[in-house]
């Protein structure tokens, strides 16, 4: 058994800011944290990836033409580019298509080894002719659709657990039948309007990890039944963390492991191959993110490896 990961330095490699909200090096702490930690180098059960970015023509056939002449020109007004979040910049873009391409990438791991795993992605605010809160084109929709072209793969599930709604990824599948998307989020959090996925789980303000898990799983495993889906992305974002500055759920360390747990080992059982995603995650101190993000890469130790279950802080 094979445990594929997928990272480009290309990840952590903008210029922001100072005091830019987006946790920019996340991705570089928490790959750096992975080679130490698990010394990967040594390991034979666990390989990584390098991906190529994702084609133009690719994204003009998901997004629509003249948004995506226009962000990639530099020509979009500057209202457009504040309501993404980010300053324009030519590396801005390259590392846009690098991460689609590998959430890209991954699929076709997860098809090939039953999981794989992207050191970024989940950039579900983009919208067919816009994009919002960081998010400039919807490497989940793309990947969906690319998963679609795979021999035996005829239905998608996007399971989005990210904090916020996954509202670009509705919109952006919500005539593809054959791509059923599923958010569970904060209902009183980011965005403000939240169009209907394929099947929504909204949970208040301070839900616990308990409150969390229990929800999550009954709606999780109805889903999972009903669809049947040949291949689950899945976007495991940590900012439903009690201490995410940016989210407002009261969910443990132990409860995100205990989340991916759950979905890694549903679909393991039910012969599904899982592309995961690292999602959103916002500290002001970006090393504090590492042991939220890592528990997705521990959890599909234990689920796929065999691994025993890693001391984390408990409840």
């Amino acid at each position: 058994m094979t445990l594929p990961l997928v990272y480009h330095p290309i990840y952590s490699q903008l210029e922001l800011p100072p005091e830019h909200r987006y946790p920019i090096s996340k991705y570089r702490r928490l790959f750096d944290y992975l080679t130490d930690s698990l010394t990967l180098n040594e390991r034979h059960d666990i390989k990584l990836y390098q991906p190529e970015p994702i084609s133009v023509n690719e994204v003009k056939a998901l997004h629509h033409p003249d948004y995506i002449d226009a962000l990639f020109g530099n020509t979009l007004p500057a209202a457009k580019m504040r309501r993404i979040g980010f300053p324009w910049s030519q590396q801005l873009i390259e590392r846009t298509l690098m991460s689609s391409g590998g959430t890209k990438l991954t699929v076709d791991l997860a098809r090939q080894h039953g999981i794989g795993i992207h050191l970024s992605g989940g950039y579900h605010h983009a919208h067919r002719d816009f994009g919002s809160g960081f998010c400039l084109i919807n490497d989940l929709a793309l990947a969906a659709k690319h998963a679609l072209t795979l021999d035996g793969i005829d239905t998608v599930l996007i399971i989005d657990c990210d904090v916020h709604h996954g509202d670009g990824t509705a919109t952006l599948l919500a005539d593809e039948p054959d791509i059923i998307t599923f958010s569970v989020h904060c209902d009183k959090n980011f965005p403000a309007r939240k169009p209907d996925s394929d099947v929504d789980l909204a949970l208040p303000k301070s839900t616990t990890t308990n409150e969390y898990l229990s929800a999550f799983s009954g709606v999780l495993n109805l889903t999972l039944a009903q669809y049947q889906p040949d291949l689950v992305i899945y976007d495991a974002g940590v900012d439903i963390h009690q201490q995410d500055e940016l989210g407002y759920f009261d969910v443990c360390t132990q409860g995100i492991y205990q989340r991916d747990s759950l979905v890694l080992s549903q679909c393991k059982e039910a012969g599904i191959p899982i592309a995961a995603v690292v999602g959103g995650g916002y500290r002001h101190d970006h090393q504090l993110l590492v042991e939220l993000h890592a528990q997705l890469i521990h959890s599909a130790m234990t689920v796929f490896l065999g691994e025993s279950q890693p001391k984390t802080n408990q409840c």
